[in-house]
């Protein structure tokens, strides 16, 4: 015999709106979001938490709205796309999207921007990543740490170098190797433990 839908009370501020909802213990935050509050700027896309469609923001850090219940984060502070412009002002990285064309169909786009919001934040706060050469100092945004930061979202479309740019425009980092360009060999070379920028 089938059981009946369990039910139960969650406390939610999403963009700095609380909401006191009754939601299907078995309902993902995503569902609930697109569904009960009406916020569809994420994506359903994998449902499976490979693609990053969903990405918002969880208490201040990335999360895979499709994997997470809702009624596990009661009392939490959720910031979806819808969250990110400052009234009607587009955030800086917003528009660093729209100047380098990091974004075709548009579907990927809100949990592009979620992560890559989050990824600032990291970076400012000194967070490595798994390609940080050096972790006794602040991470530098350069393509090779975007790219491994951003890596949990995936655009079918391709428009990976316009993100990319788009990051690194909104961290205000301009292309260390264009400006630079010993600072190819310089990573390099420390990567192979000096060998690439011996004479």
């Amino acid at each position: 015999m089938d059981s009946e839908p369990v039910h139960a009370d969650v406390a939610l501020t999403v963009n700095g709106t609380g909401h006191r909802l009754r939601v299907d213990t078995r309902s993902s935050l995503l569902d609930v979001l697109r569904e009960r509050l009406g916020l569809t700027g994420s994506k359903k896309g994998c449902d499976h938490g490979q693609c990053g469609a969903c990405t918002v923001l969880l208490d201040g850090r990335r999360a895979n709205a499709c994997l997470a219940l809702a009624v596990a984060h009661d009392g939490a502070e959720i910031v979806t796309v819808e969250g990110l412009a400052d009234g009607g002002r587009l955030s800086p990285l917003q528009e660093a999207f729209i100047e380098n064309d990091a974004f075709q169909c548009g579907y990927c786009t809100p949990g592009q921007l979620c992560s890559a919001t989050a990824v600032l934040e990291e970076a400012r706060r000194g967070w490595p990543s798994a390609v940080t050469a050096d972790v006794s100092r602040d991470p530098f945004l350069d393509d090779e740490e975007i790219r491994e930061r951003m890596s949990g979202n995936l655009c079918r479309c391709g428009a990976y170098v316009g993100i990319v740019a788009a990051v690194r425009d909104a961290a205000g980092e301009p292309n260390r190797a264009a400006r630079d360009p010993g600072a190819v060999a310089e990573r390099i070379g420390s990567a192979r433990g000096g060998e690439a920028s011996r004479p």
